[in-house]
């Protein structure tokens, strides 16, 4: 069977791994060490100034070498820069080096005068070098993992990272997917409802997945892109300074590093056992700290952080309209799933013993390898859908949210609906794309805008078409078309402004809930008071213009509708406003279909 080479990888926060399909079978390829991990950190050398983008001057060192040189010199050596993806200046408040704001205008973001894609290009590279030398031939194409909760900036922005490490970047594939595939793998016969749930070094994802016959579908995901391995060392490590006294914030960066890392190691260990001192020794280069750390201490740390990675477990069970009863298994991937407290607390959620048949560090980039093994045809076809986090949709005329892509709809798709002029007159339509659960524009995140022009023409007479179209790595295409011309405005959204960081996603979906009443009225009373607005001049006109065409009976009807309408309008209530607009529109049915009639009468009389 004829199959090309392209590899999987799994580009992770902490750690990264590279995989390729070889003799039909999906393995993961070590470095010289005898490795199959790679620390996402990288060195970058004094140099005469930034690179261009692409390319290196001075030294840099990849994974654990960089590392190494954290503690002597903290200020060049960037981790977790996963985080700083597809992001905007501001949006990051901590980060491992200061951060400033891209010369170029764009409001993005970059570190030692890097952008977070050249930064990643160098671990993506560091991966294409080991798998070169592993399999012996050029390696030019991949399949790469993100967390299931990137959105589409995030999204282009890995994908031009693997360019820039001279990857063509064939598919962006979701990590708790790929963690599906891997545990799939040998039951594809079987019709199996599993949930992943993948606690790693940056991210968390809950996916709920449907698996029969090699068809993968996603049929919910939730997420947190801000929870992580990461952060419990963060927060173990400020603990252990408070209760030693020690003002965390005020050290110099490379003592804050040397605490951190001292904490991670702590957390491993108890994961194996009761208790663990951590040991710095002149961690500020005079000072040393030792005290005992017993797990019961890390578990009271690890449980508000335990909890939101719960609630997003419960969040996607109600989205994909299931319980618990209905999974097949729960399985356990990402290095912090080791830790027993969280084995504990999914297994209480979920009633069930999580399945921990993959390795927790290797799963994601295993199920990466095994879909570029699909797409180079070395393995049997298997078919992946997944699905759109959240809708997507357009402002239309009044500040309402019109959603053409609904959340959890299975990618790839496209979805389009025609649209009006709302004014005479009018020149030209603003689309703001929009990406959220809620009825009102303003309560969105707005993922871009642009103009489409057309020629004026009265309200209602101008036609334009609007197109969105996802592919299968979850990129967004917007095409608009005006339909008298056939003129075509097309946009890829790819440096979208978007804050999806844990708040804002679990804000956002939260809010759609907490306001869901409100909202509703809201957009009630909006397309109700727009039509009584259109209605209203419209009747007046009418019975000035044709009054011998209703009896005294059906206009006293209609006057007193019409006055009801502007009373509901003046008290703002939604539901009353609504039904006196049918009201009055039920009144002018007759009125209108004779005004239609003597029309249609003076127009043949005309002709003749």
């Amino acid at each position: 069977m004829s199959s090309e080479l392209i590899l999987g990888i799994d580009l992770g926060t902490t750690n990264s791994a590279v995989g390729a399909v070889e003799f039909g079978f999906p393995i993961l390829l070590a470095d010289a060490e005898g490795k199959r991990i790679t620390p996402s950190a990288v060195w970058f050398g004094s140099s005469p100034g930034p690179a261009a983008e692409g390319e290196s001057t001075g030294n840099i060192e990849v994974g654990r070498k960089a590392l190494r040189r954290r503690s002597a010199d903290p200020g060049r050596v960037i981790t977790s820069v996963k985080r700083l993806m597809g992001r905007r200046h501001g949006e990051e408040t901590e980060f491992c080096v200061p951060m400033e704001r891209a010369a170029d205008g764009s409001g993005g973001v970059r570190v030692l005068g890097r952008s977070p894609e050249e930064v990643s290009a160098e671990i993506l590279k560091e991966l294409k070098r080991i798998a070169e030398m592993r399999l012996e031939r050029p390696a030019t194409k991949a399949v790469i993992t993100v967390p299931a909760y990137f959105n589409d900036a995030q999204r282009a922005a890995t994908k031009r990272a693997g360019e820039l490490a001279g990857l063509e970047v064939v598919r962006i594939l979701s990590e708790p997917t790929a963690a599906a595939l891997a545990y799939g793998l040998d039951k594809l016969a079987e019709k199996s409802r599993v949930a992943v749930y993948d606690l790693g070094g940056g991210t968390f994802d809950l996916s709920i997945l449907e698996m029969q016959d090699g068809v993968f579908q996603v049929l919910a995901t939730r997420g947190d892109t801000r929870l992580g391995g990461d952060d419990i060392d963060l927060a173990l490590a400020r603990h252990v300074a408070a209760t030693a006294g020690i003002d965390f914030e005020a050290l110099p960066a490379a003592a804050r590093i040397r605490l951190i890392e001292e904490a991670e190691r702590v957390k491993c260990a108890l994961s194996e056992r009761e208790s663990e001192s951590f040991r710095a020794p002149f961690y500020d280069g005079s000072s040393s700290l030792e005290t005992l750390v017993d797990r019961a201490a890390l578990e009271q740390i690890l449980r508000p952080l335990i909890a939101r990675s719960l609630t997003c477990c419960r969040q996607a069970l109600a989205d994909a309209n299931a319980s618990t009863e209905d999974l097949d298994a729960v399985v356990l991937v990402g290095g912090s799933t080791r830790i027993p407290a969280v084995r504990q607390a999914v297994a209480t959620l979920f009633g069930r013993e999580p399945d921990l048949s993959q390795h927790p560090d290797e799963a994601v980039a295993l199920g990466a390898t095994i879909q570029a093994g699909v797409l180079g045809g070395s393995l049997r076809k298997m078919v992946l859908l997944d699905v759109t986090p959240l809708s997507l949709g357009i402002e239309t005329f009044g500040g309402l949210m019109n959603v053409l892509i609904p959340r959890n709809t299975t990618i790839p798709c496209k979805a389009g609906e025609m649209f009006t002029n709302a004014a005479a007159g009018q020149a030209s339509m603003r689309v703001r794309v929009l990406q959220g659960e809620r009825e009102m524009a303003r309560d969105n995140w707005e993922l871009g805008n642009f103009e489409v022009p057309f020629d004026p023409a009265p309200k209602g007479q101008a036609r334009v078409g609007v197109q969105f179209r996802i592919d299968e790595n979850g990129i967004l295409e917007v095409l608009a078309r005006d339909v008298k011309t056939g003129q075509d405005t097309i946009v890829e959204i790819r440096n979208s402004a978007v804050d999806v960081d844990d708040a804002a996603v679990e804000q956002m979906v939260g809010e759609s809930v907490d306001h869901a009443f409100e909202d509703m009225a809201e957009r009630i009373f909006t397309e109700a008071r727009m039509k009584a607005e259109e209605l209203l001049p419209a009747v007046d006109q009418a019975l000035l213009a044709a009054a011998d065409l209703v009896t005294p009976a059906q206009r006293q009807e209609i006057e007193s509708a019409a006055t009801a309408v502007r009373t509901a309008l003046a008290d703002g209530q939604p539901n009353p406003l609504k039904a006196a607009v049918q009201r009055l529109d039920q009144a002018t049915e007759t009125l209108a279909a004779a005004l239609v009639e003597r029309a249609m009468e003076e127009a043949m009389l005309k002709r003749l």
